[in-house]
């Protein structure tokens, strides 16, 4: 049996390169299997999993959904009507205005005019709270009228008029109280936009995919939805005021689990955002998004961290074992190096072709290794920042 360095090297290269192919295929190719296919549209043929009954049911089930906007005047004016015109019989959409200095006030009342379904509130101005946004949602929960919440951004633009009729069809089951939505970027032809939509894109096939198997750990804000009574048997935002982000991923770790909760990434169930458009505006949401990490639970940081942590390996044990091998193990290595790559175009390419969202080929491996050290990086310069303002 060898016992040389090439091949021990080689061995530990199979074993990391198996738990990432099972990474693959367990979390990541079931979401891609969801992704794109629309469960209900008034008019079509129902799913297999889905009667008429239930699809009646779901439609007279009351949504509120919650806009919260600071200094979102432009975006209101682009986005709100698509909230404002969907295609569902009962439904109101309450825009919480967060001690906003622009022109959002007017905006919102001249909508207000001309919106029956539409309802306005607002945060105090000089609250002083570190995160006015948990407030301002708190807020529009208590002045909902309706059973189910359901959470979008004031730049956030639904894929049709479907969107709440999509997001309610996942609520088919009594014991659903969470639905964790796709909320994607518009696209453009941007270096950055590429890093975004990548990012973006993995980041929600695996979110999706733990939660496939009974491990949700976040959601976002941009498309998210639970019921009003868990919000409030949950007491709201109690134990995560401190922080100023995690309205959204510390809800979903503190309220949802394997048995209350779906996922949902349909074609007509996705929100479209505003990207960012410089790097550094990207690196500070990163950094700001990732600081709540930090929070999760024991088992959800494991989780999160064994992925980036095999891959990390596989390219360190990929570059080790070229370096001592030969040939034949040059052929071995390629061979494994291409299919975890084959396997990455297939699954990611037809998510991303189903969401209308960018393709990947040679960018997968740049950003395939830039994101988990750029991550890293952002997590390390924010517990560094956060040790010397408290010292």
């Amino acid at each position: 049996m060898p016992t040389t360095i090439p091949f021990i090297l080689l061995y530990c290269l199979f074993a990391v390169f198996f738990l990432q192919i099972l990474y693959y295929l367990i979390i990541i190719a079931p979401a891609t299997y969801r992704a794109g296919k629309n469960t209900y549209r008034k008019g079509d043929k129902h799913t297999d999993s889905q009667t008429d009954s239930d699809s009646k049911l779901t439609e007279t089930k009351g949504v509120s959904v919650i806009v919260c906007a600071r200094n979102e005047g432009e975006n209101l004016t682009n986005y709100l009507h698509s909230l404002l015109e969907q295609d569902y019989p009962c439904f109101e959409v309450i825009v919480v205005n967060d001690q906003s200095e622009d022109d959002t006030r007017g905006i919102l009342e001249r909508m207000h005019l001309q919106y029956k379904n539409m309802r306005v509130s607002f945060v105090p101005q000089h609250a002083q709270l570190r995160s006015s946004k948990k407030l301002a949602i708190t807020i529009g929960v208590k002045a909902a009228q309706y059973d189910y919440i359901l959470l979008t951004d004031a730049d956030c633009r639904p894929e049709s008029k479907h969107w709440i009729k999509e997001i309610m069809s996942a609520f088919d089951n009594p014991k659903t109280e969470v639905v964790l939505g796709y909320g994607a970027y518009f696209v453009n032809r941007t270096t950055i936009n590429t890093i975004i939509q990548y990012d973006t894109l993995f980041n929600a096939l695996q979110y999706m995919g733990f939660a496939g198997i009974g491990c949700p750990y976040m959601g976002v804000g941009r498309n998210l939805a639970y019921k009003k009574q868990t919000f409030f048997d949950n007491e709201g935002f109690k134990g995560l005021l401190a922080n100023r982000a995690g309205d959204d991923d510390l809800f979903v770790q503190k309220v949802a689990n394997g048995k209350n909760t779906k996922t949902i990434m349909s074609k007509d169930s996705i929100t479209w955002s505003v990207p960012c458009k410089s790097f550094f505006e990207w690196e500070h949401q990163k950094e700001r998004h990732l600081s709540v990490s930090a929070y999760y639970t024991a088992k959800s940081r494991f989780l999160l961290g064994l992925e980036p942590a095999t891959r990390g390996l596989f390219y360190a044990l990929l570059i080790a074992t070229a370096y001592f091998g030969d040939i034949f193990i040059w052929t071995v290595i390629a061979t494994l190096f291409l299919t975890r790559w084959l396997l990455q175009i297939i699954l990611l390419n037809v998510a991303a072709k189903r969401v209308d969202s960018k393709w990947f080929f040679f960018s997968i491996l740049l950003l395939d290794i830039f994101l988990p050290v750029n991550n890293l990086w952002l997590l390390l310069k924010h517990k560094f920042r956060r040790r010397s303002i408290e010292w």
